[in-house]
């Protein structure tokens, strides 16, 4: 089977498999974080295989729709990527990036390294950040029911993994806690330079909304 055909069915396993995802980890989603990948990766010394097969299955089974639970992603994956007969060795690298790719609550040291991983937690970090960024973040708060803003709770910028995955802080602070953060923790060129743009517009946007909140515009 060649690389093109093994990318079609990975597109059209992830599509049907994220048919009823949340819609900010949707196949939509991924579909940004694939072309933000490819786009980073002509810069980069990458295997473009690995960067679009791991950029494709990313996001397979978030562990936040699942419990918690961080196997399911990376297991579902492996599963799908040993029934087309894929090299183990490129298996085992996109499970790598599977398991490493997220941020966690920013205080998890990061256990594998590698260029293509890079590439493609920039891609994500980019779809977090930005319209797109901010448009998902209150997507997901009114998934989970979360106030908007509340002065009085303020952001928790010391959370440890337990706290971060389990917190129901309002959806503002998400912006502290991560957000605002991801710019300065870009691995690659192309990623830094284009985050730069996304994380003004987020302080743009933050800085209206308090206005509008406190009644100043």
């Amino acid at each position: 089977m060649s690389s093109t055909e093994i990318i079609d069915k990975t597109k059209t396993f992830v599509k049907e498999t994220l048919s009823d995802a949340e819609g900010g980890h949707d196949w939509f989603h991924t579909e940004r974080v694939l072309n933000n990948a490819l786009l980073i990766a002509k810069n980069e010394p990458v295997d473009a295989f690995i960067v679009a097969l791991g950029a494709l299955l990313h996001d397979i089974a978030d562990s936040k729709f699942h419990d918690g639970d961080e196997t399911v992603g990376p297991n579902l994956a492996r599963k799908f990527l040993f029934k087309l007969n894929i090299d183990s060795a490129v298996i085992e690298h996109v499970v790598k990036i599977i398991e490493n790719i997220s941020f966690k609550g920013g205080n998890e040291s990061q256990k594998f390294h590698s260029p293509e991983l890079d590439v493609i937690q920039d891609a994500d970090r980019l779809d977090a950040i930005g319209a797109i960024g901010i448009a998902r973040t209150f997507n997901y708060g009114g998934y989970k029911n979360r106030q908007l803003y509340n002065p009085d709770i303020k952001p928790n910028l010391n959370m440890s993994k337990v706290e971060y995955k389990s917190s129901t802080a309002p959806t503002i602070n998400h912006f502290y806690e991560k957000l605002l953060l991801l710019k300065d923790r870009m691995n690659t060129k192309t990623g830094k330079q284009l985050a730069k743009e996304r994380h003004t517009y987020m302080e743009n946007f933050l800085r209206q909304f308090y206005m509008e909140w406190n009644g100043e515009v």
